[in-house]
């Protein structure tokens, strides 16, 4: 039995040094008083854990682990408005930098690496996903005349399924502007859907050495240059490959160069499916495996829309909105962390759940996510009483 909660054991996987840097460099901690950074931290992480609906759910709750905070690291629960006051004016960044650090440190797990493909470039893909919100509250959010949103442009790694990148804009940016600021590394393959078919945006990727394998849009005119063979007897849902050559002038212009494109029957949803893609080497499948991977990222919008606390907010400023959904991205990375260091076969649903269930029970973290149902106890002694008479 472990002496101090699983809260704080999951707590003390973060890298608190790195943290103290971050606020130093960006001086979030300037003339606070008793509320730092770290406390800041701890309690939005409390609310993703815990699910908290508000400000004085995180406040009671903290306030409920008299004698284990000190194992978090805080002094005392905060209270409800000095949360409210910090989610207003704590900058932000400080959070999404710390998630890019710990993304550094915990995303690198031998664990989270998948051999699925047999090409050595490393895969990412690349959607949106949209946050409702009242627009009468969040006024900063503008989208639609009777409707406020934000959205998460998301370039997810294929190892680990989670985020390289983020980049969070209002609700009216379009996928494809969201998209040209997000890093490139060379040699990678960048996997999107047909929102990302911007020959502009494709031309940038390529010139940077980066693959891309996009979903084009029913209405692009090409010439076809070539048809390549396609394998006998196998990969029957191999429709068409083929090399081709943008026809129209506008589109010419922004993409001169040759694309590869592959007609697939999808004979689940009983549809073709044509990609294109500046990679001439790999074979026909391997494209279509590539891009029947992008789910991944939808079942990633899934899980932390369903499984934390980012669909509803506990404050209505834009910091505060910015600081849940680092938090919430920090929190998925430390479940993911967990679940791969577990010798348990977890859902991630249920690792979820379990944890909300015992975030203050005294029990050896470790122990419990490699076995939690096979834990074996000592039977009670059978007691043998005497004949009296």
């Amino acid at each position: 039995m472990a002496n101090i909660t699983l809260f704080s054991q999951i707590i003390s996987k973060l890298d608190r040094s790195v943290f103290s840097k971050l606020v130093k460099d960006k001086q979030t901690d300037k003339h606070q008083k008793g509320y730092n950074s770290w406390t800041h931290l701890v309690s939005m992480l409390f609310c993703q854990f815990a699910k908290s609906q508000s400000v004085r759910d995180i406040s009671n709750g903290l306030r409920s682990a008299t004698g284990n905070l000190n194992h978090l690291g805080i002094q005392k629960a905060p209270s409800k408005s000095t949360i409210s006051y910090q989610n207003k004016h704590r900058n932000w960044e400080l959070f999404k930098d710390y998630y890019y650090q710990l993304l550094n440190s915990l995303g690198q797990q031998p664990q989270f690496k998948r051999v699925k493909f047999r090409i050595k470039s490393k895969i990412f893909l690349l959607d949106s996903t949209t946050i409702s919100l009242c627009l009468s509250l969040f006024d900063w959010a503008k989208y639609k005349t009777a409707k406020g949103a934000v959205k998460m442009h998301t370039l997810l790694d294929f190892d680990g399924n989670l985020p390289a990148y983020v980049n969070i804009t209002d609700g009216k940016t379009a996928d494809n502007k969201g998209a040209y600021d997000i890093p490139l590394l060379k040699r990678s393959v960048i996997v999107a859907d047909r929102y990302y078919n911007d020959f502009s945006l494709l031309n940038v990727w390529d010139s940077n050495e980066v693959f891309f394998v996009i979903r084009h849009k029913e209405n692009i005119q090409f010439n076809s240059i070539k048809e390549n063979d396609l394998p006998e007897n196998r990969h029957q849902h191999i429709l068409i490959d083929e090399i081709i050559e943008l026809k129209n002038k506008i589109s010419k212009k922004k993409y001169p160069k040759r694309l590869r494109r592959v007609a697939i029957w999808d004979d689940k949803n009983k549809q073709t499916i044509e990609l294109i893609t500046n990679q001439m080497k790999w074979s026909c499948n391997t494209i279509a495996e590539l891009y029947k991977s992008r789910w991944e990222v939808e079942i990633f919008f899934r899980e932390i829309k369903q499984l934390l606390h980012i669909k509803s907010f506990i404050g209505t400023s834009e910091n505060a909105v910015m600081i849940q959904i680092w938090t919430a991205l920090i929190t998925i990375l430390v479940l993911k962390a967990l679940k791969a260091m577990a010798k348990y076969n977890w859902h991630l649903s249920n690792l979820v759940a379990f944890i909300r269930l015992n975030l203050f029970v005294k029990i050896d973290l470790q122990r419990w996510i490699d076995r939690l149902f096979e834990e074996n106890y000592d039977p009670p002694q059978n007691y043998i009483q005497g004949v009296l008479f």
